[in-house]
């Protein structure tokens, strides 16, 4: 990630908040919400988010180094995910391909993808990437040394593979399928290569799928998902692309305690992996991504620096992210909530 472009905010009076969010800390941006967000959902019975579990994740792949393209790190966190996929998914994929960078270069590139109830024709996908980027170049020193990408590649991961465990240990009607795609070679673009160069795995799936035809009713994405001080206002392509799937999963955040992390506010446009997925595929997918109140400064100080260390992951963030993924598919599993 990536381009972004800032977006026309809904109304005057959001405006105002958003201005005035902008001047407090996270705990004042929690109030920035809207009298337009929908009312939460009903309870549903959803399983337990465990945000250690999903801590430990992150750890696992920030202990391995930067998993950037050609590494040994990528070779072993691929495995170790794989693994991970294979321990909770019916089916596991695996993309062991090349790609080509922005500068030419042949990239290797290893896209995962573990399927929960494979029969199911009702599908949510979820997608995250996985790699580190090769360049710190949002730093002061070090800017051509890949950073090791905690938030922005693993905390995506983290989540996602702690909602398909607590699938595994719950359970999910026969009438609904779970897909978890982790692409690779995300983060290895520059704006001077085109906005093209980034994204590579997911463009890669998108043309060619782990199953022919594959189709989902709609896709979540996620992207830096676990820093302290998050806040994941309403990207705008999402808004473009899927605004009602958008306005589902706010809702599902709210009915699972969790608005105060996912305000009301529209955010800039931000070209990541779900741009290739709408265009591509058309399957209806949004971003959940940090983002600040800020269209100027849309990204956290952390991003593209060598301060994405485990240090600014917070237990809580993760917590916010994946109950509310949980809540999202237990209330797709039963559509009259």
């Amino acid at each position: 990630m990536r381009h972004l472009r800032p977006a026309v905010f809904i109304s005057f009076a959001l405006l105002l908040s958003i201005v005035w969010t902008g001047c407090k800390d996270h705990e004042e941006q929690k109030k920035a919400e809207t009298t337009d967000a929908a009312p939460p959902s009903k309870p549903v019975n959803a399983p337990v988010f465990d945000a250690d579990s999903a801590y430990q994740n992150v750890s696992k792949q920030v202990a391995l180094g930067p998993r950037t393209p050609g590494s040994t790190a990528q070779t072993q966190c691929a495995a170790w995910m794989e693994g991970k996929l294979k321990a909770v998914c019916d089916t596991v994929y695996k993309q062991d391909v090349h790609v080509t960078g922005g500068d030419g270069k042949s990239l290797p590139c290893i896209n995962l993808i573990g399927v929960i109830n494979p029969s199911a024709s009702k599908r949510i996908l979820f997608l995250t990437h996985w790699d580190s980027r090769p360049w710190a170049d949002q730093d002061t020193k070090d800017k051509d040394k890949p950073v090791l990408a905690a938030d922005d590649g693993g905390s995506g991961v983290g989540v996602l593979l702690e909602v398909a465990r607590q699938l595994k240990a719950n359970g999910l009607p026969g009438s609904l399928g779970v897909d978890i795609l982790f692409t690779d070679v995300e983060d290895y673009g520059r704006s001077e290569w085109g906005e093209n160069s980034y994204c590579l795995g997911t463009q890669y799936w998108a043309r060619h799928p782990h199953v022919v035809g594959y189709k989902a009713d709609f896709g979540i994405l996620l992207d830096m998902v676990g820093a302290h001080g998050a806040l994941f206002p309403m990207e705008g392509y999402s808004t473009q692309f899927a605004g009602d799937i958008q306005q589902k999963v706010w809702k599902a955040a709210a009915g699972a305690g969790y608005s105060s992390y996912f305000p009301y506010v529209a955010g800039v446009e931000i070209t990541d992996d779900h741009v290739p997925v709408n265009k591509i595929t058309g399957i209806k997918t949004i971003d959940i991504i940090s983002l600040t109140l800020d269209p100027q400064k849309p990204f956290a100080p952390h991003w593209h620096t060598h301060a994405d260390v485990m240090d600014i992951i917070d237990k809580n963030t993760l917590k916010a992210v994946g109950q509310t993924l949980l809540q999202t598919i237990y209330e797709t599993a039963q559509p009259n909530i």
